[in-house]
């Protein structure tokens, strides 16, 4: 159903499962990796403690990808990129099919922010939920104190032609404490009408 790869113009997309080096991916969510703390900030999951950890997380994303529930990919740089090769973090698409929703989803390493990395895969997971799920909505809640990434969501949303919706208060549950979400969301119907032209 989940096309095992994708390719953007600067990334490339493969399915995040054991074929991915768990000690590898180890290394990237845990305390191994530079700023891991602020990379997991505003995510719904903390760092890896274990490569138990890992394996397990990905034999999820394995159970998850077979039920049709969760497309998840592992990002790396294409040639001609800075760190061409390496994880850059991964990226996934949750899809909620009883309510016709898609939920695209993104962490990168701090060495790779600031690229628009974050726009280029949302176009691809886009174009997945939209042309070959044929979702209705997809729908981007983000942490309210996420800036940069609420700058990241907003450029792309208008870009395909949806919009924000609001700050949805104690929405988020993951954190210490109760958190806002803000939501954006764009339509099929959005979308096409925006790519017609």
């Amino acid at each position: 159903m989940f096309p095992e790869t994708i390719e953007t113009e600067r990334l490339r997309l493969d399915r995040l499962s054991h074929a991915v080096d768990v000690i590898e991916y180890y290394e990237c969510c845990s305390h191994h990796e530079p700023g891991i703390e602020e990379i997991t900030r505003y995510l719904p999951w903390n760092p890896h403690e274990t490569v138990k950890d890992t394996h397990d997380y990905l034999a999820s994303m394995e159970e998850e990808w077979n039920e049709g529930t969760r497309a998840e990919y592992v990002i790396r740089p294409k040639d001609g990129e800075d760190g061409a090769g390496q994880i850059a973090g991964s990226a996934g698409l949750l899809c909620r099919w009883e309510q016709d929703l898609g939920l695209p989803a993104i962490w990168l390493r701090k060495r790779f922010w600031g690229r628009g990395y974050s726009g280029e895969r949302a176009d691809a997971l886009l174009e997945l939920a939209f042309d070959r799920l044929d979702l209705g909505v997809v729908a981007i809640p983000l942490h309210s104190d996420n800036e940069n990434s609420y700058r990241a969501v907003e450029k792309y949303v208008n870009r395909h032609g949806g919009r924000y919706e609001g700050l949805l208060r104690n929405h988020a549950s993951r954190y210490d404490e109760p958190a806002d979400h803000h939501r954006f969301s764009i339509s099929q119907t959005e979308y096409e009408a925006h790519h017609d032209g």
